[in-house]
């Protein structure tokens, strides 16, 4: 006969069995639904039921992460490592790609080291580890270069020459260099290139981010899709939460997520995407519903399944005129898509 589970108790309350496990399912459901800090405190309270339950503290690292809260997740990542806790290189990646938007290469360099050093890598992770390495040694020697130019940047500041570059990787691997940089001395040339028709709606949005990162609060004019408009940096939302995106994320997952959760993937990262690149502007039509429909139709097409717009608009509530109005943009940004690199 299974022994029954004991209530437990901790600053004289009294909870009882199984309620770290509700929180948890709880928790991570509200991870798949995006809602992060609704999941932060039901993980974070069920981690304080059971401290080491590894699909709580993966989950809990998860949340942090996605909320922006990358020093949580490094600080549990890291005790989770040192503890043992859940698949080890599953865990080194996630603290990999936390330390990375944290910008501290020189740890990752020496964890990645380490670990070779080991030789208790997997044979089909060896290159996989191996380029995070040569990625952030690069990098740190790059933040190290940055650190010296702020020292001289006002007695020796050098231009960038965005718009005398042609090569389109070149121009991304030269603004991909400067989230290691001061960019106040660099704001003249990239407000040209932002009002610039040539420059490249991809790296326009690269420049907004960084130009949001650094708190540079100042209006700047940017052209796209031959518009031009004035945008207020301190006043953009941030790229990876513009709320029309989510809107459209919302609906797309009330339609898609239980019925075709292959659909609905496929069909979030041309989202994703689209909204990166056309990031600031707010296209036609305003409505997210149509431009949800729009999104699920395009994504069927490209997957060889059969859509009828009629009912794809209905399904929206949305008329078929804005929706050929919505896929018309979303083919048109496509064809600009990413830099090769």
């Amino acid at each position: 006969m299974k022994k029954r589970e004991q209530a437990k108790r901790k600053d004289n309350v009294i909870y009882f069995p199984g309620l770290e496990k509700r929180l948890t399912d709880k928790g991570l459901e509200s991870l798949e639904k995006k809602k992060f800090k609704e999941a932060i405190a039901l993980l974070e309270e069920a981690r304080e039921l059971d401290p080491n339950n590894d699909n709580t503290l993966i989950g809990l690292v998860l949340a942090y992460f996605e909320a922006g809260s990358f020093n949580n997740a490094k600080v549990l990542a890291k005790e989770m490592l040192h503890k043992g806790i859940g698949d080890y290189f599953q865990l080194v990646d996630l603290y990999l790609t936390v330390l990375i938007q944290l910008h501290e290469y020189h740890e990752i360099v020496s964890t990645v080291e380490a670990l070779l050093e080991e030789r208790e890598i997997p044979p089909e992770k060896h290159d996989h580890f191996l380029t995070i390495l040569q990625f952030s040694r690069r990098m740190a020697e790059n933040r190290q270069s940055a650190e010296e130019d702020v020292l001289t940047e006002d007695t020796n500041t050098k231009e960038l020459q965005l718009l005398k570059i042609k090569d389109l990787n070149e121009q991304l691997l030269l603004i991909s260099s400067l989230a290691e940089k001061n960019i106040r001395p660099y704001i003249t040339e990239m407000a040209d290139y932002l009002k610039d028709e040539t420059g490249h709606p991809f790296l326009k949005t690269m420049l907004l981010t960084l130009l949001k990162e650094q708190e540079v609060d100042k209006e700047f004019v940017v052209n796209k899709f031959s518009k031009e408009e004035t945008f207020h940096t301190g006043r953009l939302p941030e790229v990876r939460v513009q709320p029309k995106m989510n809107q459209v994320k919302e609906l797309l997952e009330g339609q898609l997520l239980s019925n075709n959760p292959v659909l609905f993937e496929q069909t979030i990262g041309m989202v994703e995407r689209i909204f990166f690149i056309s990031y600031p502007f707010d296209l036609e039509p305003k409505s997210p519903a149509a431009w949800a429909a729009a999104f699920h139709l395009l994504a069927k097409n490209y997957l060889g399944m059969d859509g009828e717009i009629e009912e794809v608009a209905d399904d929206y509530q949305v008329s078929s005129d804005e929706i050929i109005l919505a896929r018309a943009n979303i083919e048109e940004i496509d064809k600009i898509s990413y830099p090769n690199i």
